[in-house]
């Protein structure tokens, strides 16, 4: 029997590790053993940004990778957290009877909705600002070297008629 409260907060605590999937679907998920990808590469752009600091366009190109991953994980929390419990023991728990215990809501699986609401609105607002900041930042240094070429003109009518 897979238990619906487990489930949100292996999503929520082990999600960009794939532990939830793994949980749910066996060691055979090919997207549980996918989910750790993009996490690593996150945590390895973090590793970029302390080496190299905030200059490297690595790092800020795999640092939201790992925020993106575990915000898709706390939104999974959210949605098997939220899940009616006769679709739960439908999907999960085959077999089994439709109000089993397993995919009952309880105040721990609240609780795990509650947190998984909390920490995905953070990581996902703070990677998308980390994004935007390191592009526009990216932009307005360019700006300048591309200006250098450009020529100059004046409009027509901001010229001073010569005496």
């Amino acid at each position: 029997m897979k238990n619906k409260t487990l489930a949100t907060w292996l999503a929520l605590a082990g999600g960009p590790l794939g532990l939830h999937r793994f949980y749910l679907r066996g060691w055979g998920d090919w997207l549980g053993w996918l989910l750790p990808l993009p996490s690593m590469l996150g945590l390895y752009g973090i590793l970029r940004a302390q080496q190299f600091g905030l200059d490297d366009r690595w790092s800020w190109l795999l640092i939201p990778l790992l925020g993106f991953s575990a915000a898709g994980c706390a939104l999974t929390a959210i949605v098997y957290g939220l899940m009616l419990p006769a679709r739960w023991n439908n999907t999960f728990n085959p077999g089994q009877d439709t109000d089993a215990d397993a995919g009952a809501t309880g105040w721990l699986t609240v609780a795990g909705v509650v947190m998984s609401l909390l920490l995905g609105t953070i990581v996902l607002t703070s990677a998308l600002a980390f994004s935007f900041q390191r592009y526009f930042e990216y932009r307005v240094e360019g700006a300048p070297k591309a200006m250098q070429g450009a020529p100059v003109t004046v409009a027509a009518s901001a010229k001073r008629p010569q005496a």
